[in-house]
């Protein structure tokens, strides 16, 4: 899998650089300050793709001594990275576009720079529409980030050719400038986005995706002796995925009784991920009178009072750090 992130990777910035030339070939030949704003978006590409090689290479890194949890935070570091530079290229080109406003430039040669553009964003778009489909497949942020900036990308670069279009119909000159300081802000919001993810994951902020999915995979496979699961924290860096949860199970259970559940329960959740999967389960006993009211075994031999609501386990109950009698009598 981790050699398969780093082929897609290495295609990527093979891809950006070449199109780097063709993008910066076609302000060449246009002196268009909208082409420019293209341009320099695709040397964020480059700078990002080849950043994004290094952090999948080091987060395919086992485990150490001095990296526990492992290397996979580096990919949430490198879509902060890819983030600030777009940020970065948006205000030189609002800088540029707004000096480009009162200096204006001589433009030349429109509809071979819009041919450029065209083939240049449309070589984006597959690439990035791959990128983001592997990122999700490989559980890879490097790859959907990419993949996501690279879509962006085409989509400005179409909205560009359009605008140079009308400025060739047209023959109004300022607007390659007003195009340009649209297009900035568009740039930095797209850039600030990723950054935002990044500081997110970081900083270990919850994420819903992965919490909802594994809920959904232990519903699948829910066992009745199985009381409640609270206090789960799911953790997620790059590949690899790190669940810690308070299992209840009846107090009368011996300690080969707890094991197996406890190993039923992980297998449950490895099985289902494609990456690397570490789980720590706590056992707490149940609590028969506060329990057995949720508690669906049946013949308990310890019963204190009838089962009378079976508790639906969401993302919500199952994160609290409570057993789930709470909800019956809280």
């Amino acid at each position: 899998m981790e050699r398969e992130k780093s082929n897609w990777i290495r295609v990527s910035f093979i891809v950006s650089v070449g199109l780097l030339i063709v993008k910066f070939y076609s302000f060449y030949i246009t002196n268009s300050m909208a082409i420019l704003t293209d341009a320099l978006e695709s040397i964020v590409n480059v700078v990002a793709a080849g950043f994004a090689t290094y952090s999948i290479y080091l987060s395919s890194r086992p485990r150490d001594d001095n990296h526990p949890y492992g290397h996979g935070k580096i990919e949430f570091f490198s879509a902060g990275v890819e983030g600030t530079l777009i940020i970065l290229a948006g205000v030189f080109i609002f800088y540029q576009s707004i000096y480009n406003l009162f200096f204006p430039s001589e433009l030349e040669k429109l509809i071979e720079g819009v041919l450029l553009v065209t083939f240049a964003g449309s070589v984006n778009g597959v690439l990035g529409f791959f990128l983001q489909r592997k990122g999700k497949e490989l559980n890879s942020l490097t790859l959907e980030a990419s993949g996501k900036h690279l879509i962006t990308d085409t989509l400005t670069s179409f909205l560009l050719v359009l605008g140079v279009l009308i400025i060739y119909l047209t023959g109004y000159m300022f607007l390659d400038s007003l195009i340009a300081i649209l297009f900035s802000f568009y740039i930095m919001y797209s850039g600030y986005g990723l950054v935002r993810r990044s500081v997110g994951g970081l900083m270990d902020e919850a994420d819903p995706k992965a919490v909802e999915s594994t809920v959904n995979v232990i519903n699948q496979n829910r066992k009745n002796v199985w009381i409640d699961i609270h206090n789960m924290r799911v953790q997620q860096y790059g590949g690899d995925r790190h669940i810690d949860l308070h299992l209840t199970l009846p107090y009368y259970y011996d300690l080969k009784q707890v094991h197996e559940e406890v190993e039923q329960l992980e297998k449950v959740l490895e099985d289902d991920w494609k990456g690397d999967m570490e789980v720590f389960v706590h056992s707490d006993p149940c609590i028969p009178e506060k329990c057995c009211h949720y508690c669906q075994i049946k013949d308990c031999p310890v019963r204190k009072v009838p089962f009378n609501k079976k508790i639906e386990w969401t993302a919500l109950n199952m994160s609290k750090n409570q057993k789930h009698y709470h909800e019956l009598h809280g």
